[in-house]
């Protein structure tokens, strides 16, 4: 898409938002889109014919995309997803997809872009008192923690609601936090620009429902690549339960109390299910399901020192935890299949990453924070948080046993190479 165009569709984008949270003082604002106020509503049960090409050619055509070398084993017969992705989150080669640049509606998997977005803005410990304007525009049906009006939250308590409950209360309050809606908006949108997501146009920051609102399995991939740099990212994304602040209470001597409950992750690969077991070796990510989007789900899993990403988006099989059952095939088939597929295709690095220069490279320095924007340099090994608890933003670049940056004949290279860190390694081991 020429980049004109692409501008013209984030200003868009961003202006739908602000006249979203503006119409919120009316009662109708809160009700539900119509299924067919957005053009994401009702796809056509075929893809494109042709599809974005970033990442390879193979992955801009429609239908299944593999190409399997000696001994390797045959894809999943029974997998009904509309687009679906399988990729070497450490090389980032991508060994089998399906549809993977269909724009599709994200549902709350976007909430993994508003966290890489949002997460280097404050310390953990920030603390921020809810008033009513920080609640406006949560769409009806929304899934939500339990954040109250003129509570005191910190920030890591969001970040839990947003991580494990998918909390859309939480993404609205750090948006308020964040200069509103419309500001969170358009910084997620330039962030996606940032890390070649192009397929992503985002209009409500917690993925609910809302016309033009899409992503693709690939830029979804890509997304969860960039978070999983972040050490605040990966914890969350890994933790499978935690206390939440409830509401404050007095009793009947004036005495205020306050109590926590407990909050569980939805992502049924890490906290199990009746019909779905813990996957071996899972680490997050995000799941999410909306009327328009279905079922979806990012995730990431390390068995035997290799690291996948999986992304499926919208089962047409109509049976509980579905898209978790697809993706847990999707793991089997690609941890045994690794290393005996040839790529169709690579999650490509961020903007800033591609464009390094090598003057750059040789300052030995680099940026954290922001909005990945600009990033150059030697980046924080995977696990090494940058000040205020986070790692590099929006780096997605590989890292490797700490070499970030090599010097060859003047040309500045970045090793696409990242293994996922040791911490999240042992939280999620049975």
């Amino acid at each position: 898409m020429p980049a004109a165009k692409k501008t013209v569709r984030r200003a868009l984008s961003v202006t739908s938002a602000v006249l979203t949270s503006l119409a919120v003082l009316s009662p109708a604002a809160l009700a539900a889109p119509s299924p067919t106020a957005s053009p994401s509503a009702s796809p056509s049960v075929t893809p494109p014919a042709k599809m974005s090409t970033v990442g390879g050619a193979r992955l801009g055509q429609p239908g299944t995309q593999v190409d399997l070398a000696g001994g390797a084993p045959v894809l999943p017969k029974d997998l009904t997803a509309r687009s679906w992705i399988v990729a070497d989150a450490e090389s980032g080669d991508v060994l089998a997809a399906h549809n993977a640049h269909w724009h599709l509606a994200p549902a709350s998997t976007l909430k993994m872009l508003f966290a890489d977005t949002l997460l280097p803005k404050w310390p953990k410990t920030t603390r921020h008192k809810v008033v009513p304007s920080d609640l406006a525009g949560i769409g009806a049906g929304s899934s939500m923690v339990g954040v109250k009006e003129e509570e005191t939250y910190t920030v890591h308590d969001l970040w839990l609601g947003v991580f494990l409950r998918s909390g859309n209360d939480a993404v609205h309050v750090l948006s308020a936090m964040n200069g509103g809606v419309g500001n969170t908006v358009r910084e997620m949108n330039e962030h996606a620009d940032e890390l070649q997501a192009l397929d992503t146009e985002v209009v409500s920051p917690d993925g609910y429902d809302a016309p033009g609102q899409v992503s693709s399995a690939y830029d979804l991939t890509l997304i969860a690549r960039s978070g999983l740099q972040k050490k605040d990212f990966r914890e969350y994304a890994s933790t499978v339960r935690a206390k939440f602040p409830g509401e404050t209470k007095k009793d009947k001597k004036g005495k205020t109390s306050r109590e926590s409950f407990e909050i569980q992750n939805t992502n049924r690969l890490l906290s199990g299910d009746s019909d779905v077991d813990v996957y071996p070796g899972i680490a997050g990510v995000k799941n999410g399901n909306t009327t328009n989007a279905g079922s979806t789900f990012t995730g990431v899993a390390e068995q035997n020192g290799k690291v996948l990403l999986v992304t499926v988006m919208n089962p047409a099989k109509n049976e509980h935890n579905e898209v978790y059952k697809e993706t847990a095939r999707l793991f089997d088939w690609g941890f045994k299949a690794i290393g005996k597929t040839r790529p169709v295709g690579e999650l490509v690095r961020p903007k800033s990453a591609a464009q390094a220069s090598p003057s750059a490279g040789a300052s030995g320095t680099g940026q954290a924070g922001g909005t990945g924007k600009g990033a150059a340099g030697v980046q924080p090994v995977a696990g090494a948080p940058a000040a205020g608890g986070t790692g590099g933003v929006g780096v997605a670049a590989g890292i490797t046993a700490g070499v970030l940056v090599l010097l060859a004949g003047g040309a500045f290279l970045i090793n696409r190479r990242w293994p996922l860190p040791e911490l999240v390694r042992r939280r999620t081991r049975p």
